[in-house]
């Protein structure tokens, strides 16, 4: 008779109760660490529509289960990150450098770089931007987000590929930061300078610019890191590179998709094949449509004045006016006549008053337009085109060419599936929820000091501060606050200052650091409001930030070059990024004169660089006068005990 059989490794099992018991904590613990990040800017939005402009929150419903789902696809995509794409990227980085000659490392540097970038959330905010680009006002800008999209994406990942490459010879050869940051940097402002001096051109410097900080985002970081993580452990004992060699590459990474826009522009400028230009090839539907858009809203803006035929009839047989309406009394010419002010041919404008009543929330909870069904598809197939074609890589790198398996019972499978639930819950997030916030924020933000049509009202309204200085201040208070506010609840900041602190020794500490970045973003969002309150051309904006950046880049010691500068990656975290920049778009479309929103993406990347550099070699100074001062009270007492009866 056979004994039976008895498994040497059982397995326990678990009911479908148990494990949500088990799962539940843990989801919620990082459910609620993504609604801390998220919490202080939509709550700083929300208070500042609600208390400073007085208009109540429009789609307040559909902003709501937004905002929630945003948070949800966040806490499912870095859980995929953690433990699908991450490890593929620990493993790669780690092996490929002992395994392959530098040509394989360099290929898979450039395909890594541009496959992240494919695959960043905001990359899809992006490509929703060029609606709201009027082709009369920016042609060449309105075709490269319209009719060349695949095209700019394109020639981004491709910037990041490049920079990735740099990155990874940097390590190897221990080049300076600052030998390549500098030069980088020299180009992009010559060329944007040229740039500037072209109407055509101009217009495309914002999301040049602005595609810098978009790239660096949740996807790219991580992959990026591991790989340059990887590369340094192997070169790092012949380089001397020390522990803060691996920062840098998300410098680069942000500095060269500048310049491939920029060659792309240029490019379609000579070839003359953007909307208006002769080789124009676009459908003459969408310049149909454009012509009646823009038709639409100057009708829309004739009849902002609020007199009706009917009214204005009424007018003439009674000469009364009726309630609800004000006589503005200006211009002619005044004289004094018998004890009484004569004016002889004034100006008078009849207007009518509009009383609005206070609200908290819009009757309009939910945008009729909006189909949850359509854009979650949408979401699902641009999150399948991101993620798939990128794991699939990693993999075959892994397999093919490294002859490397994964480990039994790994979760890299696990992970991608949450990579890709996450990236279209979240895509679908941003639609519901970000976009229309940011986006009826930054059109209402110019009513503090123009007279503009407020999101979702019919009537136009302002200045509430007139039409002078105060208004554009508070305008750009409000922007400094929430560039302040949102950086110090990054978690990427965080994890900088802890490796900063660890790094410097104490020199440099976290809290002095957070404060440096959070302040150099404010100021940076705020130069951002300034540019479009004033109408200022976006290079001279850029010009005083990154020469005084390029100083003490030259300046400053190698370490601190090194984490100052890509202590503007965490400016560019999954939220800010569609925040500021539907924001900057709804104030560029509500300025009068201002043809774009992009640019402050730009000028919030280049902030925090100048103030960590600052505040860098102000620590360092301090800290060369305290060992100075403390060396002659050393020899003093070496001199003192040497005096000493018996002394040797």
């Amino acid at each position: 008779m056979d004994s039976p059989k008895t498994q040497d490794n059982p397995r326990f099992r678990l009911g479908f109760r148990d494990s949500l018991r088990v799962l539940w904590p843990y989801s919620k613990r990082n459910f609620m660490s993504q609604i801390e990040g998220i919490w202080f800017i939509v709550f700083y939005l929300i208070i500042f529509q609600l208390l400073v402009l007085q208009l109540p929150i429009v789609y307040a419903a559909m902003i709501a289960v937004g905002i929630f789902i945003v948070a949800a696809g966040l806490m499912f995509f870095m859980e995929g990150l953690r433990l699908g794409l991450m490890p593929l990227g620990e493993i790669i980085g780690s092996i490929l450098p002992r395994s392959c000659g530098m040509p394989i490392i360099l290929l898979f540097a450039f395909l890594l770089g541009a496959g992240a970038t494919f695959a960043e959330p905001a990359i899809a905010v992006l490509k929703a931007a060029g609606s709201g680009v009027l082709p009369g006002k920016a042609p060449l800008l309105y075709s490269l987000l319209n009719d060349f999209s695949g095209q700019l994406v394109s020639s981004v990942g491709v910037g990041v590929g490049l920079a990735v490459m740099l990155g990874v010879l940097r390590f190897f050869y221990a080049w300076p930061l600052k030998l390549l940051a500098i030069p980088a940097v020299l180009v992009l402002l010559t060329l944007s300078f040229y740039f500037s001096q072209v109407p055509e051109l101009r217009d495309v410097l914002g999301l040049a610019w602005d595609c810098g900080a978009v790239t660096t985002g949740p996807v790219t970081v991580p992959l990026v890191l591991a790989l340059g993580i990887g590369v340094c452990r192997v070169v790092s004992s012949g380089t001397g590179g020390g522990g803060h060699s691996g920062f840098g590459i998300v410098t680069l990474a942000s500095l060269f998709p500048i310049l491939a826009v920029l060659l792309l522009a240029l490019y379609h400028y000579a070839s003359n094949d953007y909307y208006g230009a002769s080789k124009y090839k676009g459908s003459e539907i969408v310049a149909t449509q454009s012509t009646e858009a823009t038709s639409d809203e100057n009708s829309v803006d004739a009849e902002l004045v609020g007199i009706t035929d009917f009214e204005f009839n009424t007018y003439l047989k009674t000469g009364e006016l009726p309630d609800g309406y004000e006589l503005d009394f200006n211009g002619g010419r005044a004289e004094l006549i018998n004890g009484e002010i004569i004016v002889t041919a004034p100006n008078l404008t009849v207007k009518k008053i509009y009383s609005r009543e206070y609200k908290i929330i819009d009757e309009k909870t939910w945008d009729a337009d909006s189909s949850i069904y359509s854009q979650l598809k949408e979401a699902t197939i641009g999150a399948l085109r991101a993620i798939i074609p990128l794991c699939l890589f990693l993999y075959f790198v892994l397999r093919l060419i490294l002859k490397q398996r994964l480990d039994k019972g790994n979760d890299v499978g696990i992970g991608v599936t949450f990579a890709l639930i996450g990236m279209a819950l979240f895509s679908l997030g941003i639609a519901l929820g970000l976009t229309p916030l940011g986006g009826q924020l930054g059109s209402n933000i110019p009513l503090a000091f123009a007279e503009i049509v407020p999101w979702g009202l019919e009537h136009s309204e302002g200045p509430l501060f007139g039409e002078g200085h105060l208004g554009k201040f508070v305008a750009i208070g409000f922007a400094f606050f929430l560039g302040y506010g949102a950086t110090l609840a990054e978690p990427a900041l965080n994890a900088l200052g802890d490796t900063v602190e660890r790094i410097t020794v104490g020199a440099f500490r976290k809290k002095l650091l957070m404060q440096a970045v959070a302040i150099g973003v404010g100021l940076g969002i705020g130069a951002g409001i300034v540019k479009m309150a004033y109408n200022l051309p976006l290079i001279w904006m850029l010009i005083p930030p990154y020469a005084l950046v390029l100083l003490l880049t030259w300046r400053a010691p190698n370490s601190f070059v090194n984490f100052g500068w890509d202590s503007a990656g965490v400016t560019t975290g999954p939220i800010t990024v569609p925040l500021v920049l539907a924001m900057g778009l709804g104030v560029g479309a509500n300025v009068p004169g201002v043809s774009d929103g992009f640019g402050i993406l730009a000028l919030a990347s280049v902030g925090p660089i100048m103030t960590v550099l600052s505040v860098g070699l102000y620590t360092q100074r301090n800290e060369k006068k305290l060992q100075a001062a403390s060396k002659p009270d050393i020899q003093s007492e070496l001199d003192s005990d040497s005096k000493q009866p018996g002394a040797a």
